[in-house]
């Protein structure tokens, strides 16, 4: 079977993916901003399948600006419900796929993190999960 997804899927699976690691980061920046964006980033561009194809192409078009972490949240937390729902329509295994490539990157980011999460980084990534289950 094979899936296409036009360049705004794409786009839409990179800001949700990209998107989620970078809340974390700026939720954690009490810590080490740079060092849960940089863990983060390197488990996603460890994914496989579709996702990892995606993933791994240049990142344009991607709109992870604001002046806060709400704003950022504003765009990311509904894109990543839209990906996953994307990919069920499509490609069901692949949704998983992403779902679990998302969740991977979150542990990874927060693990960056000595000691344990911030009650901030705690509860993004809560938002961060629920986003995906919500599909």
């Amino acid at each position: 079977m094979s899936v296409t997804l036009t360049d705004q899927d794409k786009i839409t699976l990179r800001t949700a993916a990209y998107g989620a690691v970078s809340l974390l980061a700026a939720a954690g920046a009490t810590g080490s901003p740079h060092k849960v964006a940089t863990e983060g980033s390197i488990a996603l561009a460890s994914a496989t399948g579709l996702v990892g194809h995606v993933l791994a192409e240049k990142s344009t078009g991607m709109d992870l600006s604001g002046k806060t972490v709400a704003e950022l949240a504003d765009r990311v937390l509904p894109a990543l419900a839209a990906s996953v729902n994307l990919l069920r329509r499509q490609a069901p295994a692949e949704a998983d796929n992403f779902r679990s490539t998302v969740l991977v990157a979150v542990e990874a980011a927060t693990r960056a993190q000595k000691g344990e999460p911030s009650p901030t980084m705690a509860d993004m990534t809560r938002k961060i999960t629920e986003a995906l289950d919500a599909a």
